[in-house]
């Protein structure tokens, strides 16, 4: 006999008897539907039942049933030895005992990240690298496999439920920590708090952000085990007390930080969050950097409010359990510095020499040899400089960054946009040789301001003569 829903929903908002510190909150003992589930999954999936042996959601009689009961009429519900259950637990569902940390996660850029699916990035996947090869039963028009298999499974895909209560195989199996889910929740829990044990020890290795935060254009992963918070992390980490409920750095643990350390976990002034954007002064996703508050503005988040002064604070706080201030604020000249440097010799002139280039190219994205280019000296170079600045990773910052910024600016970038003025001023059309003479001024001024003009042999005198003074007191020194 099926259980009403209303019922259902009552068991698990009754007040709990027991509650594991920053755990779920705990019934009695588990449930009569749960223990229908645990008596056939114990056999059938011993994987998954001996996850869920070692959660806490155990601990605290948590089941199967109670995280994924279903309404009947939720799209995604379907009917299983006389219940309603869905496959996918969403952030909604999470909510009816999380209820604080889906507000903070909901509020953060994490659970925005499907937006991705109108990018440029994903004209690359879909279009550039991939075609509507991948058909099925809910995409007649097909997808790109490439987007599939690679975007959608980090950014999350936008999940579709089929007449029969399946889930189509173009968005599941998908833990994207964007994924658009059936009930309309934007998220999921599981891209880090991994199915069924959602050990909070996996969630603090470094490696779990890993899993998307790597690569050429975002190798967070990376920088991070370059620097020397990597590096104390891998001498340490077995001393890390991971496993603690509470884990407040500087109290449960000083030797290293994680990335959740940094960006989420307890200080000893300030609690958890899960709004990864609270503790950042930086976008550096765009071409050109903006601070959080303008990207969260632009997204409805509620971080619209919250300025990046205050967001510096709070990771100032969690660098002062170790450092001293003069150390943390150093470090913060040191990384404004960079951000400067990158958007006024290299974002805001390439910005504005793509736009004066625009009317010679040709209109569809990725049509033109330059739009590579310069997509990869802001994606790729310009992220991986400003993110390795971000996190003391210098081999990023300079050889991996702002060396193939600089380089693919001047051998690639400029000669190419000189093509471009070749051509167009050689066409019998006017407006085209108008908009090459436009392109050529606007070259022409930024080749002759002070952050270029080294390229044209024009450097100024007394810079040359300060450089050749340097340079003979360096080989005097080691000579």
């Amino acid at each position: 006999m099926l259980r009403p829903a209303s019922s259902v929903f009552a068991i698990l908002v009754i007040p709990p008897a027991i509650v594991f510190g920053g755990g779920p909150r705990a019934f009695p003992s588990l449930g009569e539907a749960s223990k229908e589930c645990v008596a056939c999954h114990k056999g059938e999936d011993p994987s998954l039942f001996d996850q869920w042996g070692e959660s806490r959601h155990y601990q605290a009689n948590v089941g199967c049933y109670e995280c994924h009961l279903a309404d009947e009429n939720d799209v995604d519900a379907f009917e299983h030895f006389g219940r309603f259950i869905a496959t996918i637990v969403s952030p909604k569902d999470c909510a009816r005992c999380h209820e604080h940390e889906v507000k903070e996660f909901s509020g953060s850029h994490h659970s925005k990240a499907a937006r991705i699916l109108g990018s440029l990035d994903n004209v690359l996947a879909e279009v550039v690298e991939g075609n509507r090869g991948f058909v099925t039963e809910g995409f007649a028009h097909g997808n790109a496999a490439s987007a599939v298999t690679g975007c959608w499974q980090c950014h999350g895909s936008q999940v579709k439920v089929l007449e029969d209560g399946k889930l189509d195989p173009a968005t599941w199996p998908n833990t994207g920590i964007g994924r658009i889910n059936p009930d309309g929740s934007e998220g999921s829990c599981s891209a880090c708090h991994s199915r069924h044990t959602f050990s909070s020890r996996q969630a603090r290795q470094p490696d779990n952000c890993g899993k998307c935060h790597m690569g050429p254009d975002h190798p967070q992963k990376e920088i991070y085990f370059e620097s020397k918070h990597g590096i104390a992390y891998v001498a340490n980490k077995d001393k890390l007390n991971m496993d603690r409920p509470k884990w407040v750095v500087g109290e449960d643990y000083h030797l290293a930080p994680t990335c959740a350390t940094c960006h989420m976990s307890a200080t000893q002034d300030q609690p958890v969050t899960h709004d990864v954007g609270m503790r950042i002064s930086w976008n550096n996703r765009p071409p050109v950097s903006v601070r959080p508050e303008v990207a969260d503005a632009k997204m409805g988040l509620p971080g619209k409010d919250v300025p990046w002064q205050k967001r510096r604070e709070n990771m100032k706080n969690v660098c002062l359990t170790c450092h001293n201030n003069q150390w943390v604020d150093n470090f913060y000249v040191q990384y404004d510095g960079l951000i400067e440097l990158y958007h006024d010799k290299f974002a805001k002139p390439g910005l504005e020499l793509m736009a004066l280039a625009k009317p010679l190219l040709k209109p569809v994205k990725f049509g033109n040899r330059i739009d590579f280019t310069w997509f990869e000296i802001w994606h790729h170079e310009g992220r991986r400089a400003r993110h390795g600045a971000s996190m003391m990773g210098p081999d990023y910052t300079h050889w991996h960054g702002m060396y193939e910024v600089a380089k693919n600016f001047y051998t690639e970038f400029i000669p190419q946009l000189e093509e471009l003025i070749e051509t167009g001023l050689a066409s019998d059309d006017a407006s085209r040789v108008n908009a090459a003479k436009a392109l050529q001024v606007g070259l022409h001024g930024i080749l002759e301001s002070e952050n270029h003009r080294w390229f044209e042999n024009k450097m100024d005198p007394q810079e040359a003569a300060r450089r050749k003074k340097a340079a003979q007191e360096f080989k005097k020194r080691y000579d």
